[in-house]
């Protein structure tokens, strides 16, 4: 570890800190998961430290859940922190580069209540605000509030609260578009949800719109010459203030007759109530920008309120629906959250007539399958037909079936039987449909971007599901056959899952056997180090807390750590681990190289090793010790210099994974902004105590934990330098040796909130 330390803190850990040390806000609200809300930033709120004004937003959230925060404003530069249980300590200035605008998404560590401090970049900032809170990630920041637009596009977006507001209160998203100067272009800005406005502005260019002239309707139009900068931005809005909804925008040049898709002739009809399933690919029609399509007829009536939902988990789908009167709307993503890139269209007709349809792809060239489905707003729709409760399904259920003419049929002419449960985040469930008469197909549909197939389970031609459910919601199953016009019985078991047999086996509990070392005073032998001992301790008692460190573990520190006292804890507790266990080695503090033989095991000649009180030891040691441990699964973990020279040492064979904190030639830094001797050693608390848990089920697998460090080293160890031995300057990175031990493998059993 290098004693070299971070002295100039970030702007956002500094007011986190000031944060912490304002005390409570005179008020506390409460902001429900879902929920939006105003407020405002005013002389005599309470304030940070450093004079910042603060409001205090509290909500209840639970261990894997993921929310997004967003707070907007036009009279302040927004500035967002979140604190929780589990230590969790999370802040953001701008939402994106060159945004006033802030946003946090994070995973929640723990059951609890959480505070989220709503305030400003700069002291003494007033003014109105937006805050909201919603499930998942929330809308992809690249494509909120407008974007660039191009010649003969149409863009989809919707007005809501937490947008940009104009002075007079309506919402307002913006779009970008660069043309050829003095050439004369047409915008068109079409809604079913509110009374549309169009401003564009540009160098020496003011032009706006409120209704298309001479048809009495409530849609937007306006042509304007381009600039001699050849941009210009084009302004979405509404007639009146606090009116939200989705809305199509159209670029084109005057009179041509360009709208969201080409009049096509229609693949199918369908009407509320319906499901079709289809697929985007060779051979199909295309949008003018190079989409794949589908188009469908719908006979609609005037004041019909309509909900389209388009699933699929091969493409971003993306949907259009033209109708009387040049209508037209347009919907990218469910802007609920609830459905990931999905798309969701609730839209009010505004005319009896024949309507079209679309179902296509955010970008050109998208191929898969789809599922089309229409439903009156407010009514749950099912992907086709209709669908069998099952339930008491945690309990386990088994449902005979037949597949028999006169059911519901997919597109390519399959039988299909739906069913419905709900489920719960983080629940892992199997699903299993046998047939002696055809070969089943099953699918899994629902909330969170949920689309799983399978055709061929471990039995051959029965089909096998097994999945960790992503939202609360409700999930529909669907029983077919691989090829069309296939009827017989069926068998369909449903319930919950252990995982795949190797997971199945792998007990919960205090499983963890660790011995944890951490040296910040060297006694004179070395050089002083911060945290570095409060690294191995914090560990422990993280472990513990979350049920998972074995009593027979130990805690070696500053003068504790000798060398023989290491070894011999080491030996001690490694022998007590049994084959249903897990063995830890973690060590944070100095490392070291020494001129060595140039071998296989070191090929650069420089043998790593890791500095107790009073001498080293070396990785070739490291791999003599660890050769005796006969657990389930070993784990090295090394923060300190030159570490990743231990991997060709230790994870010499099966059932041993090793994590590092920098490549075998270069120094590893100080983590002073977490408070942490060094970034791994933060890191593998947090991911360990719920973080790294990605899917919400009470496992953290090798893959995960693995991507969750590589995630947390991009973002915050990108950037941070290092050195080799003999002074040549690189960055620090992450090294992980799995060996043989497989992605789906259970490093640990959590426990639920």
């Amino acid at each position: 570890m290098s004693t070299v330390r971070t002295i100039f803190l970030t702007i956002a850990a500094a007011l986190a800190a000031l944060a912490l040390a304002g005390g409570e806000a005179r008020a506390q609200q409460r902001l429900s998961v879902g929920g939006e809300a105003a407020g405002s930033l005013r002389n005599g709120d309470q304030q940070l430290d450093s004079g910042e004004y603060v409001d205090v937003w509290t909500f209840q959230g639970r261990a894997g859940q993921q929310v997004t925060i967003n707070m907007s404003s036009t009279q302040i530069d927004a500035y967002l922190m979140l604190r929780g249980p589990g230590g969790l300590s999370e802040w953001n200035d701008d939402r994106a580069t060159g945004e006033a605008n802030a946003r946090i998404t994070v995973r929640l560590p723990a059951d609890g209540l959480y505070r989220i401090s709503a305030t400003s970049y700069e002291p003494g900032e007033s003014g109105e605000y937006l805050i909201s809170l919603v499930e998942g990630a929330g809308p992809a920041s690249g494509r909120e509030g407008g974007g660039d637009i191009q010649l003969g596009q149409t863009g989809a977006g919707r007005l809501a609260l937490g947008d940009d507001r104009l002075d007079a209160g309506e919402f307002v998203d913006r779009w970008t578009f660069r043309g050829q100067p003095g050439q004369t272009y047409e915008v068109r800005l079409n809604s079913g949800a509110f009374d549309s406005y169009l401003l564009v502005r540009g160098t020496d260019l003011e032009a706006d719109n409120d209704d298309e002239p001479g048809r009495g309707s409530v849609d937007s139009r306006l042509e304007f010459v381009m600039p001699a900068d050849g941009e210009v931005r084009i302004y979405a809005t509404s007639y009146q203030a606090d009116e939200t909804g989705e809305y199509a925008l159209t670029l084109s040049r005057p009179g041509e007759d360009v709208g969201p898709a080409p009049v096509l002739t229609a693949s199918a009809s369908i009407a509320p109530g319906d499901s079709l399933s289809g697929s985007l690919g060779d051979g199909d029609a295309t949008l003018r920008s190079g989409e794949y399509m589908r188009a469908y007829t719908l006979a609609g009536r005037a004041g019909d309120r309509l909900d389209v939902r388009m699933r699929s988990s091969g493409f971003d789908p993306y949907v259009f629906l033209t109708g009387p009167g040049e209508f037209s709307a347009a919907n990218d993503d469910d802007e609920s959250g609830e459905d990931g890139t999905n798309s969701r269209l609730i839209v009010t007709l505004p005319a009896d007539g024949e309507y079209q349809l679309v179902a296509t792809s955010f970008e050109p060239g998208e191929t898969g399958d789809f599922i089309l489905a229409v439903d009156r707003a407010g009514e749950e729709a099912a992907p086709t037909g209709a669908s069998t409760t099952l339930a008491a399904f945690e309990d386990g259920v088994v449902r005979q079936g037949s597949l028999s003419l006169g059911d519901d049929t997919l597109d390519d002419g399959q039988f299909v039987d739906m069913y419905q449960f709900t489920g719960r985040r983080g629940t892992r469930i199997a699903l299993t449909a046998e047939s002696a008469a055809f070969d089943t197909n099953l699918f899994l549909l629902g909330p969170g971007d949920v689309s799983e197939n399978n055709d061929d389970g471990p039995d051959g031609t029965n089909s096998r599901i097994d999945f960790v459910l992503p939202q609360d919601g409700t999930y529909d199953v669907a029983v077919s056959s691989y090829d069309g016009g296939e009827t017989g019985p069926y068998r369909l078991t449903a319930g919950l899952s252990l995982g795949t047999p190797r997971q199945a086996g792998v007990p919960g509990g205090p499983r963890i056997f660790a011995v944890m070392v951490g040296i910040s005073d060297y006694q004179g032998y070395s050089s002083n180090l911060p945290y570095t001992d409060e690294d191995a301790i914090k560990l422990a008692e993280d472990l513990r807390r979350d049920g998972l460190l074995n009593p027979a573990s130990v805690v070696l520190t500053d003068a504790d750590a000798t060398v023989a006292g290491v070894k011999a804890a080491f030996a001690q507790v490694a022998a007590q681990a049994g084959p249903e266990d897990i063995f830890l080695f973690f060590y944070s503090g100095h490392g070291a190289q020494n001129r060595g033989v140039v071998s296989p095991f070191e090929p650069d000649g420089m043998t790593e090793t890791i500095v107790m009180v009073d001498g080293q030891i070396s990785d070739a040691e490291m791999g003599e010790m660890f050769a005796s441990v006969d657990a389930r699964l070993a784990m090295i973990v090394m923060d300190s210099c030159f570490s990743g020279g231990f991997a060709r040492n230790v994870v010499t064979r099966p059932g041993i994974m090793g994590m590092f904190s920098s490549e075998e030639d270069l120094t590893s830094q100080v983590a002073g902004k977490f408070q942490a001797g060094g970034y791994l050693s933060h890191f593998l608390r947090t991911g360990l105590g719920g973080e790294a848990n990605a899917d919400g089920d009470d496992m953290i697998t090798a893959g995960e934990l693995t991507q969750y460090l590589r995630r947390r080293y991009a973002v915050d160890v990108a950037d941070v330098r290092t050195q080799t031995i003999d002074g040549q300057r690189s960055y620090q990175n992450l090294v992980v040796e799995r060996g043989g031990v497989q992605v789906d493998d259970v490093v640990v059993r959590v426990a639920r909130g």
